[in-house]
């Protein structure tokens, strides 16, 4: 009989310490879980915002490319003006020194 007690005591100890077990894992399991949540949305956010982003940026290569077409033809007529200013063309000569004192001019404002 005392064995049957014994045992019956150490059974409910041990169902005890389960419940114990398991009610201190409830907690760790609530936050491991609101961790894995937050993580969750935030990465969905950022896939989200990353083809935000590349949309954005695809809309903006037609006029980068198209700005840097006219610069290149802005770059090569500046370098024919100069080069008629060098032999001495007045007319090309009064280009280049209005567009020196323009940009004189709007570095002063700058300032």
């Amino acid at each position: 009989m005392e064995n049957d007690q014994t045992q019956a005591e150490t059974a409910g100890a041990q169902e005890a310490e389960v419940k114990a077990s398991r009610q201190s894992n409830l907690p760790f399991a609530i936050t491991l879980s609101a961790l894995l949540v937050y993580f969750g949305f935030q990465t969905l956010q950022l896939f989200a915002q990353r083809n935000e982003l590349s949309a954005v940026k695809s809309s903006q290569e037609a006029p980068l490319q198209a700005s840097q077409k006219l610069q290149d033809q802005f770059k090569a007529v500046m370098t024919k003006t100069s080069e008629l200013a060098k032999q001495g063309h007045i007319g090309a000569k009064m280009v280049l020194e209005g567009l020196q004192n323009s940009i004189g001019a709007e570095s002063k404002q700058g300032q």
